[in-house]
């Protein structure tokens, strides 16, 4: 049913509850898994614009997703990785429709109130520009 599972992660703790969902919904279909982190952070933003070197942020985020992915190979998983830079909703939007995902996995924080509305729902606006299934996944509050 899935062939390619889109997990966008957005390194925090919100992680640890998709990727329970998400990698058994993969074992069980037989699905590959590409695991997204969209930096989105000043030199990320402006990366390829101004030829920046790599942040320690960005360098933080690979290391992430390297070692995350790891963590599910050894549980017999085939997964890729992907770091992309700038708006958050644009790069899973755009990277799902290349990479030819049929789920997109996305963790949900919950209402902001302000933040919102002054920065917008990722998932508000992945959801409205995609016609890909997506899976939002409630993340614990610790």
């Amino acid at each position: 049913m899935y062939k390619k599972i889109l997990i966008a992660l957005d390194n925090s703790a919100a992680d640890e509850s998709i990727l329970p969902h998400v990698t058994e919904l993969a074992a069980h279909f037989g699905s590959q898994i590409l695991l997204l982190h969209v930096a989105d952070g000043f030199a990320a933003r402006c990366f390829d614009q101004l030829k920046l070197a790599e942040s320690d942020e960005i360098k933080s985020d690979r290391a992430y997703l390297e070692k995350t992915a790891t963590e599910l190979r050894a549980k017999n998983l085939r997964v890729e990785i992907k770091l992309a830079m700038g708006n958050p909703p644009t790069e899973i939007l755009k990277t799902a429709e290349t990479e030819h995902c049929d789920l997109i996995a996305l963790a949900g924080h919950g209402h902001r109130w302000f933040g919102d509305i002054f920065h917008g729902s990722t998932i508000t606006e992945v959801r409205h520009k995609t016609s890909i299934p997506l899976l939002v996944i409630r993340a614990q509050k610790k």
